[in-house]
């Protein structure tokens, strides 16, 4: 059975360790926030000017003066802060963030990303996603493995314009996890319910099995 968005957060959210500064992209990366465990302290950044973002309010709730960068009202924990963008960028040109989880359209097998724009699409801009995918060392991918087609979004390589080059290190789908190593997309695990036979299907990309894929952990 092919995995919802809120269970790829919820898989994503098991990356997330104690101490970490984390930026959340726009899409599935921004309900992370959600499932992150209560026992660990986590610092969520977004490059529009917060730090210590907390969980999506409640319907009633929301204060349209307190967004992400996506426009997404949000909530702040005790000891948020909030600053400008120049000071948001040192953060992120600066290596401060431990990790970054975005969405894309297309993940190659070398790690190249394309997550900004559909050419004959209007778009608003590239956003912060260049800064973040060139200055942060582990960024995982949060997306869906195929398009409305039907047709693979984890590539040989990208056809869209790329956002970055080389710089993914996993990729967390409805139908699996992967990581990306030199060879291509490695299956670390599979949604439950869903084949490794199923998986191949969906790759274009060369994927790499290794002997039992065990199914994803989401709870």
């Amino acid at each position: 059975m092919a995995l919802g968005k809120e269970d790829i957060a919820k898989r994503i959210a098991k990356e997330v360790k104690d101490g970490y500064f984390v930026n959340l992209g726009i899409g599935i990366p921004t309900l992370v926030a959600n499932y992150v465990r209560d026992d660990i302290s986590v610092e969520f950044q977004s490059e529009n000017g917060v730090l210590g973002m907390g969980p999506f309010p409640y319907e009633g709730e929301e204060d349209a003066d307190v967004i992400n960068a996506g426009k997404q009202t949000i909530t702040t924990l005790p000891g948020a802060s909030f600053f400008d963008s120049a000071t948001s960028f040192g953060m992120i040109r600066g290596q401060h963030v431990d990790l970054t989880i975005l969405g894309a359209m297309e993940v190659a097998e070398n790690g190249d990303i394309a997550n900004w724009k559909i050419p004959g699409k209007m778009v608003k801009g590239m956003g912060g996603a260049m800064d973040l995918v060139a200055s942060a060392e582990n960024i995982i991918v949060a997306m869906m493995h195929v398009n409305k087609a039907g047709e693979s979004k984890l590539l040989k390589r990208c056809t869209l314009p790329l956002t970055g080059v080389g710089c993914v290190k996993k990729v967390v789908t409805e139908l699996a996890v992967l990581e990306i190593v030199p060879e291509g997309f490695k299956l670390l695990e599979r949604a439950p319910g869903v084949s490794v036979e199923d998986i191949k299907k969906a790759t274009e990309g060369n994927l790499i099995v290794e002997g039992e894929i065990p199914e994803m952990v989401i709870a």
